[in-house]
């Protein structure tokens, strides 16, 4: 899989998720095994440029290549100076995001509210690229609703305005994650350009993962929420996809280590206050599945202090190994 000048090593790719695709677990995917992660969605308004959010989300340290940002937005000239904004910020792939279903994006007519127009997408995707000087790519839906799906139109105007990739996620904006998801359309969008294409959408398992690809004839795979506390499932599929065999589920005591690790990443990123919360949605997807887990996040929620969430999660993975738990993990099945 190639974006540009950028030979990926593998089609694994880590779709954005605003809340979640901060840059400890993008690296943290990477190191799993993910060919490419894409950051949540930084919002095009210049005015946000100052805020400490915006300065968080362009900060790259550390992070593999490619370093790819998604932007978000309905103005082309404010897209693209939030492109060049984050390219100067060390950005390498610059995304568009033209899938997101969530109401307060769509009513300002930005994520896949732009599909309804398809002069504006043209206008914005010329702007971008025209912009800067690295490679731009685009998520879509496969449309509004129902009966109107023009994923086809919008990847052939991608493809004429020099987007290098797209992303496809087999829903409408209607059927927001509802649903199955349609992937004979990313099929359709496959047979009509000659860009690279990322199928995306329920993909949970390494089985799932092969036959969307050989399905759509897609040329990577995009996983957000089945990659939720569940980050080795990257090198759970690039061992299927490569041997026909499946890896052993992973062991109590590494989910331990992995958990623990990220939260101390976490917590050197956004501070202790902001950081004791943005982990607490990691801890619980980390141990859906386990035993007596449902009862550990609810005390684990009211914790107001690092010190004590380190010690409810060593408390809870010292029970699961005095109860044998660690034989065996039971892999929750991602919604």
């Amino acid at each position: 899989m190639q974006i540009g000048p950028y030979q990926l090593k593998n089609n694994l790719i880590v779709a954005p998720m605003a809340g979640v695709t901060d840059r400890p677990f993008r690296m943290l995917c990477k190191r799993m095994g993910a060919g490419m992660a894409v950051s949540e969605m930084v919002a095009s308004n210049s005015l946000l440029y100052g805020s400490e959010k915006t300065k968080r989300r362009a900060n790259h340290e550390g992070e593999a290549d490619p370093i790819s940002v998604q932007i978000v937005g309905a103005d082309p000239k404010m897209l693209a100076q939030a492109a060049r904004y984050n390219v100067d910020h060390g950005a390498q792939i610059i995304d568009i995001n033209m899938g997101c279903p969530a109401k307060k994006i769509c009513n300002v007519m930005a994520g896949s509210a732009l599909m309804q127009n398809e002069k504006l997408v043209a206008e914005i995707l010329e702007a971008v690229v025209g912009e800067v000087d690295v490679p731009v790519t685009l998520k879509i839906r496969t449309g509004w609703d129902k009966t109107n799906r023009n994923a086809v139109n919008i990847a052939r105007i991608a493809e004429a305005s020099g987007i290098l990739a797209l992303a496809i996620h087999g829903r409408t904006r209607a059927c927001a994650y509802t649903g199955d998801a349609e992937y004979d359309t990313i099929r359709a969008v496959k047979a009509s350009v000659n860009i690279p294409i990322i199928a995306n959408g329920d993909i949970t398992t390494p089985e799932k993962a092969r036959f969307v690809l050989q399905h759509t004839g897609a040329d990577a795979v995009m996983i957000g929420r089945a990659a939720q506390g569940r980050p080795w499932l990257f090198r759970e599929i690039t061992h299927f996809l490569d041997t026909g065999t499946y890896l052993p589920a992973p062991q109590v005591e590494e989910i331990q280590q992995v958990l623990v690790a990220h939260v101390h990443e976490l917590y050197d990123f956004y501070g202790e206050h902001t950081g004791l919360r943005v982990a607490r949605k990691h801890i619980s997807w980390y141990t859906k599945g386990l035993a007596g887990s449902a009862h550990f996040r609810h005390h684990m929620n009211q914790l107001e202090s690092i010190a004590e969430q380190l010690s409810a999660v060593r408390d809870f993975f010292e029970g699961q190994l005095q109860a044998g738990e660690n034989l065996q993990y039971i892999e929750p099945l991602a919604a």
